[in-house]
């Protein structure tokens, strides 16, 4: 990696920034495969410890401390309250480390920071004696957690140039996936133990996260950037659509998609039952299964969309494709009555995902509106990854309750695949990456 001198600037009304001798092209050489895989290495840990709760975790722990008919509705609120803390915190905390002054860089502080508040986090969820306890453990969660992925994601921007940003971005989706299979698992060795099921996985999440700051080359800044006051702090986690449209074009194409995926993830064991007509037991083992076929599917494709792209520099076509394979597979749920076929739409929805994630990272990336500010920025994105989580649950019951009753699937997926449809659509106003492939090539 090149020396990195850093530079204080300004950007008229804008705000403060740092600009790095790299240009705002960001870095120029490749990142070392130390980085790389242990950047990875973070993810997974991370998402596995994040997601483990999500999946069933928190539902086995609710389901201890009250009755099982109203487990349900309560995991459901405490998942929507505590989504709403990621979704502040992570513009936030990028922001600060954006502006961070440590002898030990921007974003090694914060990870490693979140990452001993983590483990404390989880720690009050296991041991929480109450659902309003559990609550907020699981906030707390939330905040620690973003604290290590808020700084954790913008170092591709940090380490990693244009050309294999792609390939890299990968990971993201790849370890996200294979984070929720190795939950499922996680779930069911811990299932009677409330402490090892929540606190292992946050000491793994540590482990690898603290091994990604030792390895990380975070170079610091050596002068504080003036603020300009809160006022102009608030202000810098808007982003203008009409002066950055690529980036808002991407932002509502990012919620869109992970709508979409949420829809059917958050009721997916419940369409088993339904529609497959399964008694729990076998549900929970087709969910399990179909999440490995998912995941498979996913992985392998994500690679190679992430290496098609960077080979081609073609982001935004493989966006398009990759998402319309997407909705295609939610939709053909709306038509699905059994167990193969719900196979097969899991190996659809993996192949169309992975390629999404491997390559909409990537391009999210490229149309920054300003690489200085590339934590705050890649925060206000991530509003699009939160948001969906809290909207799901409502939005899938009000599709779920046309037509009358309260059981409506094809109706459920039928929206959820004109969703994923149009977030491959609002990909195509996107114009910076079409004149960037196309200047790379003249």
């Amino acid at each position: 990696m090149s020396e990195q001198t850093p530079l204080v600037g300004q950007r008229g009304s804008g705000g403060p920034f740092v600009t790095l001798v790299t240009g705002t092209e960001g870095p120029r050489q490749r990142a070392p495969r130390s980085v790389v895989y242990s950047m990875a290495l973070a993810q997974f840990g991370l998402f596995v410890a994040l997601l483990a709760p999500v999946t069933v975790s928190l539902a086995l722990k609710v389901q201890t401390l009250m009755p099982a008919a109203d487990a349900a509705a309560a995991t459901g609120g405490v998942l929507s309250a505590a989504a709403f803390v990621a979704l502040l915190a992570n513009p936030v905390i990028g922001r600060l480390s954006d502006l961070t002054l440590s002898r030990w860089g921007r974003r090694r502080p914060w990870m490693f920071g979140g990452a001993v508040g983590f483990v404390v986090a989880l720690a009050i969820v296991a041991l929480a004696p109450s659902v309003p306890v559990v609550l907020a453990g699981w906030a707390l969660a939330q905040l620690t957690g973003n604290m290590i992925l808020a700084p954790l994601l913008t170092t591709i921007a940090d380490q990693v140039p244009e050309e294999q940003r792609a390939s890299v971005s990968a990971n993201v989706g790849v370890m996200q996936n294979l984070g929720i299979l190795a939950a499922a698992y996680v779930a069911s060795w811990f299932v009677s133990n409330m402490l090892l099921l929540f606190v292992l996985p946050a000491a793994f999440a540590f482990l690898t996260v603290a091994l990604y700051c030792f390895v990380l080359p975070d170079k610091p800044i050596t002068k504080r950037p003036a603020t300009g006051g809160w006022k102009v702090f608030v202000m810098t986690f808007w982003v203008n659509p009409l002066k950055h449209p690529d980036f808002a074009w991407v932002w509502i194409s990012r919620f869109l998609v992970v709508l979409a995926m949420f829809l059917f993830i958050t009721f997916r064991l419940f369409f088993l039952q339904k529609e497959v007509h399964l008694e729990t037991g076998p549900a929970v083992q087709a969910l399990t299964t179909g999440v490995l076929i998912n995941t498979i599917a996913l992985v392998v494709f994500a690679k190679i969309g992430g290496w098609l792209s960077d080979r081609t520099s073609n982001r935004k076509g493989f966006v398009i494709a990759a998402t319309a394979v997407f909705a295609l597979g939610t939709a053909l749920l709306a038509v699905t009555h059994d167990i193969g076929m719900f196979y097969v739409v899991e190996a659809v929805m993996g192949i169309g995902y992975g390629v999404y994630t491997a390559v909409d990272t990537a391009l999210v990336v490229d149309v920054l509106p300003n690489p200085d500010d590339s934590a705050k920025d890649l925060g206000v994105l991530n509003i699009a990854n939160a948001l969906p989580q809290s909207l799901a649950g409502s939005v899938g019951a009000i599709l779920l309750a046309m037509g009358g009753g309260t059981e409506n699937y094809s109706a459920l997926f039928w929206g959820a695949g004109i969703v994923a449809f149009l977030g491959a659509v609002t990909i195509l106003p996107v114009r910076s990456v079409t004149r960037r492939h196309a200047e790379g090539h003249n």
